[in-house]
This record gives structure tokens, C-alpha cells and sequence, in this order.
């Protein structure tokens, strides 16, 4: 089932299958949100939980035992319940049952939350620890965004532009795991010129990311702006070898797996871990600006 969240400026359509983003559309119609071609990419925005991106053999390991999880986790498949709606907000939220304690052996809660402020969507992710043991996330956001934004430009015509130049960027191997080795990301004027063949390679992870960056072009009239300080590694990807028209920006709390290593989810450094009975927040943004030529 898809539900509406509106105010003035933006509409906003969500799934209560994996609580995704369905449509972020503004006052005249306009389409920010990705929509799913599946030439080139299926999804629209998924929410990620318990695992950013891949796990090697798609297994890792909790006190001996080995258990399987698929990319991203089980959120993008999972359906969420409608906790709480308004004209402006809502959220969504999902419980562990036997077959995800199977896959993942905690008893939480996990909540997603949009709410609209004008031009700005903003997202928040609550994780309760309803387990009498310690529990180990990771969490993020995969929101494509249409590219161009606008009739008349190109993919090449848009930018990145971040706020500082001293980011740098994780190392993958070709198969999509972390290496263990980060590379200076050197910018020009703190901005990112898009290109295509940028995402050859898969993602571009960072690190060290301020807390915001914006997708624009000096040519156009629109911008989308990423506020995301609780996260500490942002990914931008585009399908590779492709000119898909899109560009996913995407808040990560912790990173993939190591090449050829099988996780043990108690000793992965950059994963979450939460104490029996308390609750975790992360929260994120997109602004939507537009201004006349």
C-alpha cells in the first residue's frame, strides 16, 4: 500500500514495503525522485538496516553461528506498519518476527519516520534494542534523485558541490568490498563535475564528508541538498557502464564488509552497537530549491 504526505510545497509518496520513497513531487508536478526504471535501476530509495551493501558469501558470523543476509539487509523487502500519520508526517515501523530472527538474532524495533518543513524532507531512522543482548546495525538512506532535473540538460551539466575539499574515499575492490585502504579525494573548488563513467567501479564512498552536500547546475533552475551530519559515510552511485539518468545519494552509517573476510558482527569497528533497552537515532534530509532564471 502507498500513502500521501503533503504540505504546500512538496508531496510525498511512501511504500509500506520497505517504508521506501515512492515520489517527491512539488507544487507544479515536478519529479525529483527516481522512479524506477528497471533498464537501469528497479528501485526508487530503499532504506538499508541492518547491513549497509554486501556481506562476503552474503554470510556473517554472531558468537560461532554463521547467519545469511541479503544486500542492504531485509528492509527493502519488508512490509512496515503505519504507526503514525498526519497531514505532513508519518511513520513506519517494523518488529523482528521468527523468520528475520532467523536471519538477524535480535528482538527490535525499527522506525522510519518522513516528515515535510516546507522545501525539505526530512528522514529519521529510531532503532530499539529489545533484546537482553547487545545488538550491531548499520543504517543509511538510498534515495536516487532524476537526472538532469530540468528539459535541456544533460547528466554533465550537474555538480556536486561540498563544503570542504579534505574528504576522502573508501577503498573497493571490484567486487564491491571494502579493501582497507582510503585514497585522497582531491576537488576542484570543493565541487565534483558528473560524469557517467564516474561510477565505472560501482560507488564512490567518502568519509570525512561535511555535513551537507548539493546536486546542481550552473545552468539550471533546481538544486536537491543532502543534510546528513549523523552519517558518517555518504555513497553516490549510478548502475555502472551505463547512462542511467539518475544519481543516488545515499547516508551510510557504517560500511560493507571486508574483501574475503565473513564479518563477525561483535568485532566490525564501524558498525553500531546498542545496549539492551535503549533506542538509537540517525536522521537525514533533502531540500528541495529552486530559483527563476
Amino acid at each position: 500500500m502507498v500513502y500521501h504526505i503533503s504540505n504546500r510545497i512538496l508531496s510525498v509518496s511512501v511504500s509500506d514495503r520497505g517504508a521506501e520513497l515512492m515520489s517527491i513531487k512539488d507544487a507544479h508536478g515536478k519529479e525529483f525522485l527516481w522512479q524506477g526504471d528497471p533498464e537501469f535501476w528497479s528501485g526508487r530509495a530503499p532504506n538499508l538496516f541492518p547491513y549497509i551493501a554486501r556481506l562476503t558469501k552474503g554470510t556473517y558470523t554472531y558468537q560461532g553461528k554463521d547467519y545469511q543476509m541479503p544486500i542492504h539487509g531485509f528492509a527493502p523487502s519488508a512490509i512496515f506498519q503505519v504507526s503514525h500519520q498526519s497531514e505532513e508526517a508519518i511513520t513506519f515501523t517494523l518488529e523482528d518476527d521468527d523468520s528475520l530472527y532467523e536471519m538477524y538474532p535480535f528482538h527490535f524495533t525499527f522506525s522510519i519516520s518522513y516528515r515535510l518543513e516546507e522545501n525539505t524532507l526530512h528522514v529519521q531512522y529510531t532503532v530499539e534494542n529489545r533484546d537482553p543482548k547487545t545488538m550491531y546495525f548499520g543504517v543509511g538512506g538510498h534515495p536516487g534523485i532524476n537526472l538532469p532535473l530540468e528539459e535541456g540538460l544533460t547528466f554533465e551539466d550537474y555538480q556536486l558541490d561540498f563544503s570542504s575539499d579534505q574528504m576522502k574515499r573508501v577503498g573497493f575492490s571490484k567486487e564491491c568490498f571494502v579493501t582497507g585502504q582510503d585514497f585522497p579525494f582531491p576537488l576542484e573548488n570543493s565541487s565534483l563535475p558528473l560524469r557517467h563513467d564516474l561510477f565505472d567501479e560501482d560507488a564512490i564512498v567518502l568519509k570525512g564528508t561535511p555535513d551537507s552536500v548539493t546536486l546542481r547546475s550552473e545552468k539550471g533552475t533546481y538544486s536537491v541538498t543532502l543534510h546528513a551530519p549523523d552519517f558518517p559515510y555518504w555513497g553516490f552511485w549510478h548502475r555502472p557502464f551505463t547512462e542511467a539518468p539518475y544519481l543516488c545519494m545515499e547516508p551510510w552509517s557504517a560500511l560493507p564488509s571486508r574483501q574475503d573476510i565473513v564479518e563477525d558482527l561483535e568485532k566490525q569497528d564501524n558498525l553500531t552497537s546498542l545496549p539492551p533497552g535503549q533506542v538509537h537515532q540517525r536522521t537525514w534530509s533533502l531540500r528541495f530549491d529552486s530559483w527563476p532564471k
